[in-house]
């Protein structure tokens, strides 16, 4: 049972890159999932989380990252995406997914993201 989170890498900003979350051994569609991120020296901060469990999905996202970032998911592909554009330098950070609450046992060793000129 884990989450993989892919995608990250160094771009300039407003530059865009689109993260991967991919589950093994259980079924992601089942919960709600969150893509969270750290950056140097700060907490980890819940970036946008995704629920489907009712008819009406209900999407998060975090102020900073309105109307920039989007976040998707495909049951078939047991995925979660988090599409990201017009990135910033303050949106450097390591991105990591997990389910929603929680699963201490989910945290991988997430993704990088760098946006630097």
């Amino acid at each position: 049972v884990q989450l993989q989170a892919s995608g990250g890498g160094s771009v300039q900003p407003g530059g865009s890159l689109r993260l991967s979350c991919v589950a093994s051994g259980f079924s992601l569609g089942d919960y709600a999932v969150a893509w969270f991120r750290q950056a140097p020296g700060k907490e980890r901060e819940a970036v946008s989380c995704i629920d489907t469990s009712d008819e009406t999905p209900y999407y998060y996202y975090t102020d900073s990252v309105k109307g920039r970032f989007t976040l998707s998911r495909d049951n078939a592909k047991n995925s979660v995406y988090l599409q990201m554009n017009n990135l910033k330098p303050e949106d450097t950070a390591v991105y990591d997914c997990n389910t929603v609450p929680v699963e201490q046992g989910l945290w991988g060793q997430g993704t990088l993201v760098t946006v630097s000129s």
